[in-house]
């Protein structure tokens, strides 16, 4: 056993539907964009991550990029397959090794996915040689990141914002008690607000800048203690055709995006309404837990606790909370084997 123990290596990843994150030995290795580019002629994959981003919304009809998951699951198998294969051979420490090696993998999933999907999720891993693979759904996930004690006969409430799906969930006694996952996230925010900009301003933006304008200047509410300044926004004027600027504020894009987080309101709000009250009593004293990109929309956490009533804290590193969880459950694969799915 100890000499195959000596070939494998243990991964864990986030399979995002905004961003792939991995760690090996401790630290965060691979952190891009869940986007391939594919050469349409020969079928081949051009580029992943970072470099494939750049290219969205810029190519020519031979190149096509491609997001192979989506709502956090896989949509297009052969894309994400290769792109996890070859984000796992870009890790340095993988590279130097002569032997291929089999791997330890933990994955996160999303906690609405169906047997067939985490079926999919394993065959792409079984693919890219991974002898043992784990799976954790991602709110767990996030409350092992943030730092929660989820053996604990404690309720805790953790709402995680990716790029495909908000996963809410009640945990204790390492277990989801209760959770709700929406497929309003992320991506919806980015669209919109490209929605916005072309119904108030008559102005087509691409993806790639609408989740500029959401990064820059996105906010929740429209009073802000703290407001960023007014954004010049390029794009394509949809009457003359000819490429314009207009000038946006922080109070234009919480109004496009307040319909897509008064659901994400409700949900938690559901979630809450079929808590045990036992656990509602421990959440009225821990909070509401936020995890996930989507999280840094500014004043997303008052929003929500005026609307719930209740402290709401953001993870310290939101966009890692799940990847780290992940991670820690990995290093202590005993400790926590209730919570993964084999």
């Amino acid at each position: 056993m100890g000499f195959f123990d000596f070939l494998t290596e243990e991964i864990a990843i986030d399979l995002g539907t905004a961003n792939t994150l991995i760690i090996h030995n401790d630290k965060v290795v691979v952190d891009a964009p869940s986007i391939v580019a594919r050469d349409r002629t020969t079928g081949k994959i051009i580029a992943v991550g970072r470099e494939a981003a750049m290219m969205q919304g810029k190519t020519h009809e031979n190149i096509k990029t491609i997001r192979p998951l989506k709502d956090g699951v896989i949509a297009d198998f052969d894309a994400s397959e290769k792109m996890i294969n070859l984000f796992i051979s870009d890790i340095p420490a993988l590279k130097k090794k002569w032997l291929k090696p089999s791997l330890r993998m933990v994955i996160c999933i999303p906690s609405g996915i169906t047997e067939v999907e985490m079926r999919a999720v394993k065959e792409s891993a079984e693919r890219v040689n991974a002898k043992e693979v784990y799976l954790i759904h991602e709110p767990m996930a996030a409350a092992i990141g943030i730092g929660v004690d989820i053996m604990q006969p404690k309720g805790n409430m953790i709402v995680d914002i990716g790029g495909g799906t908000t996963e809410i969930a009640v945990i204790a006694l390492g277990g989801i008690v209760c959770d709700k996952s929406v497929k309003i996230a992320g991506d919806v925010f980015t669209n919109d607000i490209v929605y916005y900009m072309r119904t108030q301003h008559n102005l087509y933006v691409g993806e790639r800048t609408a989740e500029k304008i959401k990064i820059q200047i996105g906010a929740a509410t429209e009073d802000l203690e703290t407001p960023p300044d007014e954004m010049d926004v390029q794009g394509r004027d949809l009457l003359t055709g000819k490429p314009k600027q207009v000038q946006t504020s922080y109070r234009e894009i919480a109004k496009a995006l307040d319909k897509s987080i008064l659901r994400i309101e409700d949900a938690v709000m559901e979630t809450l309404s079929q808590t045990p009250p036992e656990l509602a009593a421990d959440i009225y004293n821990t909070g509401i837990y936020l995890a996930g990109g989507g999280s840094m929309l500014r004043g997303l956490d008052k929003r929500l606790s005026l609307k719930t009533d209740l402290p709401v804290y953001i993870a310290e590193d939101p966009l890692r909370a799940v990847v780290r969880g992940t991670g820690i459950c990995l290093k202590n694969l005993s400790k926590f084997k209730s919570v993964l799915i084999k």
